[in-house]
C-alpha cells in the first residue's frame, strides 16, 4: 500500500488501462492548504449579531433582526461564498489556478472575489449592467473582474461560457447553495439564529423570514428547523415581478418571471436551489413596498440595510401584526443582508426611485399606520 502523502509521479511504464493514478490532480497540498485559509474565516467571522427591532412591549411580540452586513464583506452571502468555495474545493473542482466565475446581481460576487483574493485565485462576475456602481467597485476592490450583460436572464450562460474558455471553473450559486450548504449545523446561519434565541422571552420563533434569491438560506433554514423537530414556520418573501412566488403557488417549477430591481433577491426564473416543500407560506411583496420598509427601518432604527432586508421586513411586519390581531404571543426573526450604503446612488436616490415609477406614500402610511397600532391596512397598495 502506498503511504498517505507519498505523491510519486506515476511514469509512463506504469501506466495501462487498469492503472491510471489521479489521486493528486489538482494539487492535493495545495487545495488543503486553502480549505483550511477558507476554515479559518469562518471561525472570525460566522457569527454575527442579532438585533431587537422596537415594537410596542403590550403587543407580546418580539421581532428580532440577524445582522448579516457585520460579515467581512458586509452581506448574508458572505456565508454562501464560503460554502460554495469549500463545496467546490472538497468536491476536486477548485485547484490551484483555476479562473473562478460567477452569475451573480451583486452581493454575492462581492463575497466571491474576497475569497478568491484569499486563495489567489482569479474571479470574473458576471452580471446585470443595472448592478449598482457601488457593488461594482466592492468587486473591483477585491481584485474580481466585472463582466456586465444587458439581459438579466444571459448570465447563466455567459458565466458558463466564460469558465470553458479559460478552462476555470463556474461556481453556479443558483445550482448549488442547497447543497454547499450542511442544513444540520455545523454554525450554519439557522443554528446560529436558535442558539442566540435561547435567552429571550420567547426563545422558539413563531416564524424565520427571509427572502428568496438563490433558495439556499431558505432550505437551510426550513431544513434545520425539520431536523431539530421545532414548531417554527418559515415564510418566504418575494419581489413583485419574480417567479418564485407564482411557481411555489402553482407548484409550477418552470415558471418565469422577470429581473429584479430588488438586488440580491427575485429571479427570472425558478432557481435548482429552491426547494418549495419546505416553506410553509410565501408574500408577494411590491418593490416600493420593499423600499418603504428600508427606509422605515432607517427612521426606527438608524440603521441603513439594503432593499432585500425591506422586503423581508414588509412580510415580517404582516406576521406580526397578524399575531397581535390574533391574540398571539411570540417571537419573528428575519434578516438584515446588508448595509444601505452600496445603495446610495439607487434605493436612496429620490431621483432613481421617482425614474422607476416607484411610489412609496401609500406603503409608508401603511408602516406608520402599523407602528402606531399594530393593524396591517396594505389592501389596496
Amino acid at each position: 500500500m502506498t503511504p498517505l502523502g507519498d505523491h510519486a509521479p506515476v511514469t509512463a511504464a506504469r501506466l495501462t488501462a487498469s492503472d491510471v493514478d489521479r489521486s493528486d490532480p489538482g494539487g492535493r497540498a495545495w487545495v488543503e492548504r486553502a480549505v483550511a485559509l477558507v476554515e479559518a474565516d469562518a471561525h472570525r467571522s460566522a457569527d454575527t449579531h442579532l438585533l431587537v427591532h422596537p415594537l410596542p412591549v403590550e403587543w407580546g411580540v418580539d421581532l428580532y433582526l440577524k445582522d448579516e452586513s457585520t460579515h467581512p464583506t458586509g452581506s448574508l452571502k458572505h456565508r454562501l461564498a464560503r460554502s460554495l468555495f469549500l463545496y467546490a474545493l472538497c468536491s476536486g473542482q477548485l485547484h490551484e489556478g483555476s479562473t473562478v466565475v460567477e452569475a451573480s446581481s451583486g452581493s454575492t460576487a462581492v463575497s466571491e472575489a474576497y475569497f478568491a483574493r484569499m486563495l489567489g485565485l482569479p474571479f470574473v462576475a458576471v452580471m446585470p449592467a443595472t448592478t449598482s456602481p457601488e457593488k461594482i467597485a466592492l468587486i473591483e476592490f477585491h481584485g474580481g473582474r466585472c463582466h456586465l450583460v444587458r439581459d438579466a436572464g444571459t448570465v447563466y450562460d455567459e458565466a458558463r461560457r466564460i469558465a470553458t474558455d479559460t478552462g476555470g471553473h463556474y461556481l453556479d450559486q443558483f445550482t448549488n447553495a442547497e447543497r454547499a450548504t450542511d442544513w444540520r449545523g455545523n454554525n450554519n446561519i439557522a443554528e446560529s439564529v436558535f442558539e442566540q434565541m435561547g435567552r429571550e422571552r420567547h426563545p422558539v420563533p413563531e416564524w424565520v423570514v427571509v427572502g428568496a434569491g438563490t433558495g439556499g438560506t431558505s432550505a437551510t433554514i426550513g431544513r434545520y428547523v425539520r431536523y431539530r423537530r421545532l414548531p417554527t414556520r418559515l415564510a418566504v418573501v418575494d419581489p413583485e415581478a419574480s417567479a418564485f412566488f407564482p411557481g411555489w403557488r402553482d407548484a409550477d417549477p418552470a415558471t418565469t418571471g422577470a429581473g429584479s430591481r430588488i438586488e440580491g433577491i427575485g429571479r427570472p426564473r425558478v432557481e435548482p436551489s429552491f426547494v418549495p416543500t419546505i416553506v410553509d407560506r410565501m408574500i408577494r411583496v411590491p418593490d416600493a413596498a420593499s423600499l418603504a420598509a428600508m427606509r422605515h427601518l432607517e427612521r426606527v432604527t438608524g440603521r441603513r440595510a439594503g432593499a432585500s432586508t425591506g422586503t423581508n421586513l414588509w412580510g415580517a411586519f404582516r406576521l406580526v401584526a397578524e399575531m397581535v390581531a390574533a391574540g398571539r404571543t411570540g417571537s419573528v426573526v428575519t434578516l438584515l443582508c446588508d448595509g444601505g450604503e452600496r445603495y446610495a446612488r439607487t434605493y436612496y436616490d429620490d431621483g432613481w426611485v421617482a425614474a422607476q415609477g416607484l411610489d412609496l406614500v401609500p406603503h409608508t402610511a401603511v408602516l406608520e399606520h402599523f407602528a402606531r397600532t399594530g393593524e396591517w391596512v396594505a389592501d389596496g397598495v
